[in-house]
């Protein structure tokens, strides 16, 4: 591997502001006679701030008695930059400081990650341990449009933890265990074996049909309640008959996931029914830890800080007045999993914004019953519902949910149209390919590229569009910079930065090395859309880049340093895409 760039130490060129903290911090320390001040540098959004803008100033002002400004003129005067990273710094406004960086610096980290890509993504210093619980369908029917979701939000953060090294446990937590499978299993041996090869193509018929049978036939409804005693209690033939559905069942989901790109495998599996041993010694611990009491016949947890709209206690019910169990009692034992035996630090549960109740009051539980451990953080990560255009939940027409297969065909179909319409010459293998990534990447960009705590409109129109912040735009940017460089004969490695003459040029520089903020804050924070708004940013100053500053006519050392700044853009456009499950393609 190449050395380092002088302009950026091993460890500050993780992240350019850390860097600049540093600088300004230790000159705002000097003068102001305050110990570990924090000047707070962000990412300017205006022309006027430069590149940076240190912003903590003033508050270190005012704890040691001196003019805001007068206190910035004194920072800029004792600031030490030994490495070059900055170009210019000038104090603006009532008392910030407003910062360039080096054009050298900024070429020589960009020559780096030419040199090699994945430098523009550096690992995380500390390596942790992060269980993503993500999709978790219920096995009973097919997957449906509500599941897209939570399976590319968690996706896309399993991908970018991974990236910044990170040990990512997937989890599928799925539904595969409670009443309606007696239902079921009682359907499937009233049916015989034959229902294997016949009914249970469509998991969603099959349901219907069995809970047709539930609803009008009591003896029918007697034999599903048995089914579920003789299930939990381990009878041979109905677990047989429980796991020839279980298995259909994931068949269907293994094709959408292998479709959708999301990396999720039987491997990552985290049945409900995988805790059904485990039940009874948490209700044992809740006991021993004087937290339950009794309610209505069914066992319950108060906490003080979960009160009705009347005052009252809410409770956690753990489990039924016929001794049935819950999902808080599940979740319960997931979370006792996920710390002592994983020994995880981080647990993300992604799923749907309804269930921010259920998750508070289990996290409380969990901490109150010390079910988790004091390393773990539990985060739910909440997201909105897809809407239709009449402003509800998105559904046929007839008002059935929308089967995720059935959406991500109509896709494929629409995008093969867009994409015939625009190359008729091209053959038909090609354009059925080209067509089935641009209709799963338009499905899955339009998702992510919304914060995921809004409710959103699912619309063809739109998330097919070359317009806008679409995939099929990003992808088409992508296919024009790979044709430049295939134009220009460039190899990526044959050209290199070597003097910016344009602010058009330097904007782009600069925009392509931001990624990995970008990346870091979706980390931490868990919103996929400020990857997107970035990548949709950078390619729109690549674009203006592109129509200020020709490349072939441009001379010999100027069209290097052009073919250049093209590939970094591709690369990380790329990148960003690649982390969020979108693959780019070499021609549309």
């Amino acid at each position: 591997m190449p050395p380092r760039s002088p302009y950026f130490s091993q460890t500050l060129m993780e992240n350019i502001r850390e860097q600049l903290s540093r600088l300004v911090g230790d000159a705002l320390s000097e003068v102001s006679g305050i110990a570990g001040c924090n000047p707070n540098v962000f990412e300017a959004t205006r022309p006027e701030f430069g590149d940076y803008q240190a912003n903590g100033v003033m508050a270190a002002a005012g704890r040691c008695g001196r003019k805001p400004r007068e206190l910035a003129e004194a920072v800029i005067s004792v600031l030490r930059d030994e490495d070059g990273l900055v170009a210019s710094a000038e104090v603006a406004g009532p008392g910030f400081i407003n910062i360039r960086l080096n054009d050298r610096a900024l070429m020589a980290r960009g020559d780096e990650v030419l040199r090699d890509p994945r430098s523009l993504i550096p690992a995380d210093s500390q390596t942790l341990k992060i269980v993503v619980d993500q999709s978790s369908p219920n096995l009973a029917k097919e997957m449906h449009v509500g599941h897209l979701r939570g399976t590319v939000i968690g996706d896309c953060l399993s991908r970018v933890l991974e990236r910044l090294g990170h040990k990512v446990i997937r989890q599928n937590h799925v539904g595969d265990w409670g009443t309606q499978f007696g239902m079921l299993i009682a359907y499937i041996l009233d049916q015989g074996a034959s229902v294997l090869q016949t009914e249970l193509e469509d998991l969603e018929t099959f349901y219907r049909a069995a809970k047709d049978k539930f609803d009008s036939d009591p003896d029918f409804a007697d034999r599903a309640r048995l089914s579920v005693v003789k299930l939990q209690g381990g009878d041979p033939e109905y677990l047989e008959a429980w796991r020839s559905f279980i298995d259909e069942s994931l068949r269907h989901c293994q094709e959408i996931y292998d479709r959708l790109d999301v990396g999720l495998t039987l491997a990552d599996l985290d049945a409900e029914s995988r805790y059904n041993d485990d039940l009874e010694a948490i209700i044992h611990e809740l006991d021993e830890k004087g937290l339950l009491r009794e309610s209505d016949g069914a066992r319950c947890v108060f906490l003080p800080e979960f009160k009705g709209k009347d005052g009252e206690p809410l409770p956690v019910i753990v489990q039924k007045s016929d001794g049935g169990y819950l999902y808080s009692t599940t979740d319960l034992a997931a979370v006792k999993m996920r710390s002592f035996d994983f020994k995880a630090d981080r647990s993300l549960y992604v799923v749907d914004a309804r269930q921010s109740l259920h998750f508070r009051q289990v996290f409380a539980v969990a901490r109150a019953a010390d079910m988790a451990s004091a390393n773990i953080s539990l985060e739910h990560v909440a997201y909105g519902t897809i809407m239709g255009s009449d402003g509800r939940p998105y559904k046929t027409r007839s008002g059935d949910s929308v089967k995720l297969a059935d959406l991500l065909d109509e896709a494929v179909a629409r995008a093969l149209a867009l994409v015939s319409e625009k190359n008729p010459d091209m053959a038909e293998d090609e354009r059925l390919l080209i067509a089935e990534n641009i209709g799963i990447a338009s499905v899955k960009y339009a998702d992510l590229s919304k914060n995921r705590m809004n409710d959103y409109v699912f619309d063809w129109s739109t998330m097919l569009s070359f317009e806008g912040n679409t995939a099929p735009y990003l992808l088409y940017a992508c296919t024009r910079i790979k044709s430049l460089l295939r134009k220009h004969g460039d190899d990526s490695g044959g050209n290199e930065l070597t003097a910016l003459t344009r602010s058009e040029e330097r904007a782009l520089l600069l925009k392509a090395l931001q990624l990995p903020e970008v990346v870091d804050v979706v980390a931490r924070e868990c919103y996929p859309n400020l990857l997107c708004t970035y990548l949709y940013e950078l390619s729109g100053v690549f674009m203006r880049f592109y129509e200020a500053c020709p490349v072939l006519k441009a001379e010999p050392q100027i069209r290097k340093t052009r073919l250049a700044l093209a590939s970094l853009t591709e690369k990380t456009l790329e990148q960003g895409l690649d982390l969020l499950g979108i693959q780019t393609l070499e021609r549309m």
